[in-house]
């Protein structure tokens, strides 16, 4: 059962191997949940809220009343989770003051949004131009009037680097935002759409950063996507192609070097490449595969400063692309594996936590970890990364509300503990 578990998750999304991020799509299917509703029953630090609702992504999304919900991709993956694991809790986000500097931008950004939304209720925009037997929805495609990074970026990713034949769906817009994001210092715009063709329909959404395409993702609903040209036969040789077609896209030279890895590849199996400071993980499953790409300094490998691409029978269905944003700060790995465990345990005994409106102070552990992790994470608001260990423990007993483990994270140059989560499961 577990490794089935393990494969459903690798294959909707690589992130949602982790239990917290599945108790966060848990409870938002239950109901939308605002920010205080969230805090009143989950205590988190913002730095672990960051990185896992990076990793949820476009699964989940704040409305515009302030209560967070399911996106469509989020309650896709809730369907393939059912029946896998228990219910779970959410984490919510915790919401920063934008910087006094970006006051006036943003303020200008949100004028320019009622503006907008003052034109019409729902628009619609053409990607491309319809082929001669697809002109009967020519009229239904609205050009959309795009404030941030434009129609012409989403349509030459579709188009140029997806594949996708876009002259066969009729696209709409369902939702355009754009928010500064003080934690790494950079304007965020994310945009959904949903594409209607004769086959079937899909969900696409993506996130651009300083106006650079940090993810892509593309839910085929009960349909094929319909492409320009077939994908090649081989998931190898739709990567290469998948790859290149991105680095003409971007422009961004460690493309290069990244393509350079793929070509030593030459043969179709879950391996793992490193040459330089650079890693690829190939993993398989079935007919789907996951290329990623990341920086790695030291024995220490940074995962959110890496590229990953996904494919489902050899489409290209994700794209995230960190590497051009986030920075190493250091590799001083100076708190070894052991001694995470250790300072975790030692935390642990002395903290004080509120469960069920009880103060508990002191939580002894097992002996053995649930999990201990080296996940680089930013320290404060900035994009430069620092080793950083996230240990998982099992508790000695059960406490109310299922409580029965705790996750401690801690900078690995300093031992700093600077976040504590209550966790059950």
């Amino acid at each position: 059962m577990a490794s089935s578990e393990e494969e459903i998750y690798s294959i909707m999304f690589t992130s949602l191997k982790h239990p917290v991020r599945r108790r966060i799509l848990r409870m938002l299917n239950e109901k939308p949940l605002t920010f205080m509703e969230l805090v009143e029953n989950i205590g988190v630090s913002s730095s672990h809220l960051t990185y896992h609702l990076e990793n949820l992504g476009e699964l989940i999304f704040k409305m515009d009343n302030g209560r967070y919900k399911l996106s469509s991709f989020g309650k896709a993956t809730i369907s393939a989770m059912k029946g896998v694991e228990e219910a779970s809790d959410l984490e919510p986000k915790r919401l920063k003051k934008l910087s006094f500097k970006w006051k006036a931008v943003f303020a200008g950004l949100l004028v320019a949004l009622l503006v907008l939304s003052s034109l019409s209720a729902i628009q619609f925009f053409a990607l491309n131009e319809l082929s001669d037997k697809q002109s009967s929805l020519e009229a239904e495609n609205l050009q959309l009037r795009s404030w941030g990074v434009g129609t012409d970026k989403v349509t030459r990713l579709l188009r140029d680097v997806v594949n996708l034949d876009i002259s066969k769906y009729r696209v709409s817009l369902l939702s355009n935002t754009l928010e500064y994001r003080t934690d790494f210092d950079v304007t965020e715009e994310i945009l959904k759409y949903s594409l209607i063709g004769a086959g079937g329909s899909l969900d696409a959404s993506f996130r651009f950063r300083n106006n650079h395409l940090s993810r892509y993702q593309l839910i085929a609903i009960e349909s094929t996507p319909i492409m320009y040209q077939n994908p090649p036969s081989s998931i190898l040789d739709a990567a290469k192609d998948a790859l290149n077609r991105y680095k003409s896209y971007s422009g961004d030279a460690y493309l290069e070097q990244m393509e350079n890895l793929l070509i030593k590849v030459n043969q179709t199996q879950s391996t793992t490449v490193t040459e330089g400071n650079m890693k690829l993980q190939i993993t398989l499953s079935g007919a789907n595969a996951e290329f990623l790409w990341m920086h790695t300094e030291k024995g220490i490998d940074f995962n959110s400063k890496s590229l990953r691409m996904t494919f489902e029978n050899r489409v290209l269905t994700a794209l995230t692309d960190g590497y051009f944003l986030f920075t190493v700060a250091n590799t001083n790995l100076n708190i070894n594996q052991d001694q995470a465990v250790l300072a975790a345990r030692s935390h642990l005994k002395s903290l004080t936590w509120a469960i069920d409106g009880t103060q508990i102070t002191g939580f002894n552990t097992h002996e053995n970890p649930v999990s201990v992790e080296l996940l680089p994470h930013p320290r404060g608001d900035s994009v430069a990364l620092v080793p950083y260990w996230y240990v998982v423990l099992h508790l000695d007993k059960t406490y109310a509300g299922g409580i029965n483990m705790a996750a401690v994270g801690l900078y690995a140059d300093t031992g700093e503990v600077v976040d504590v989560q209550m966790l059950s499961g």
